[in-house]
């Protein structure tokens, strides 16, 4: 990891110097949803997506404190420990010399429990804004680090899989989190289909019914995927792409909980998908497309089926999102 120049690194792992800050004290981010697991690639794949993105307005406290504002009214928790933008920021700020804080004001357009990365945009846009204020004290992976104990708090779990594409930007390998290990991956231009059926699946409900073990021969069909899959990102082999995008393992237990699930997959693909499946725990499904046409047609196969289901939905056909979170005010 590079270090900053104004960076002295104390024995107990804490910095020990204050950063220079000198980029004023309100700083806006677009903090965008994202695709975790990638279909095969459970809790190590992610992608970052262009729309829709949560609005974070953070703004430089000079006393060592987290404020969090809910600015459209969402009920969000207001207890820093409880939230999922605060928490990173309490341990930031437990890893910064002298009184610095920060408010956070959330404009929250990513629902919570839509599967499309709500709490890890929160929890990223939170760390790369307070960072920009800090003139980039921290580094990238620094800030993946903090931003997992909002995941934590979402789940229970801390997980990088939203985290790490929000923060990077494009599709990222998460080799391992004890020690952090983050491979950007290379990825065709492709368009992605997304369609949230308004139900709720949360992370944690969507963890707790997974089988415990499984079959080696499911493992070894899995991980055959998985490798396909970024052998098939880095080439630009949209065959191989779409053929890794099964999932033995997970998408059989959760699909139970999205209805017309399987008549989603099998008729998008009809249309001329890739292939695609569950974004994150549900109930979004996603679907990855060529080109922009292809993702229209899918996107009005996904209306036609939950019409026909009597089920309220949105829609989204965006891209590949190659740089994160995005700082709007310069």
């Amino acid at each position: 990891m590079t270090e900053h120049p104004n960076e002295i690194q104390a024995q107990s792992g804490k910095r020990n110097s204050l950063p220079i800050v000198d980029r004023g004290l309100l700083v806006k981010v677009l903090a965008p949803a994202t695709v975790a697991n990638l279909v095969c690639g459970f809790d190590v794949l992610g992608m970052c997506l262009h729309e829709p993105n949560d609005l974070m307005e953070i703004r430089l406290l000079d006393e060592k404190k987290i404020i969090i504002i809910s600015a459209d009214g969402y009920p969000l928790p207001l207890d820093p420990a409880q939230n999922t933008a605060g928490a990173p920021l309490v341990e930031m700020i437990n890893e910064l010399p002298g009184n610095i804080g920060f408010e956070v004001t959330i404009h929250k357009k990513i629902k919570p429990g839509s599967g499309i990365g709500s709490s890890a945009a929160s929890a990223a846009g939170a760390v790369v804004g307070a960072n920009y204020l800090l003139n980039d004290f921290f580094s990238k992976q620094d800030l993946v680090r903090f931003a997992m104990f909002g995941e934590k708090v979402a789940s229970g779990v801390k997980h990088a899989d939203n985290i790490a594409p929000c923060i990077y930007g494009g599709i990222t390998l998460i080799r391992s989190i004890h020690p952090l290990d983050i491979i950007p991956i290379a990825a065709p231009e492709l368009y992605v289909t997304i369609v949230h059926p308004q139900i709720e699946v949360r992370t944690s409900d969507a963890r707790q019914i997974l089988r415990k073990e499984v079959l080696l021969k499911d493992a070894i069909r899995q991980w055959g995927n998985i490798a396909g899959l970024v052998a098939g990102f880095i080439q630009n082999n949209l065959l191989l792409i779409g053929r890794s995008l099964e999932d033995v393992i997970i998408e059989p237990v959760r699909s139970i909980l999205i209805p017309g699930f399987d008549e989603v997959k099998l008729k998008c693909k009809e249309a001329g998908a890739l292939g695609g499946g569950i974004s994150g725990s549900g109930p979004s499904i996603f679907m990855l497309s060529e080109d922009e046409l292809t993702a229209i047609a899918v996107e009005n196969v996904m209306k036609e089926i939950y019409n026909h289901i009597g089920l309220d939905y949105h829609t989204y056909v965006t891209t590949i999102n190659q740089t994160g979170v995005t700082v709007i005010n310069n």
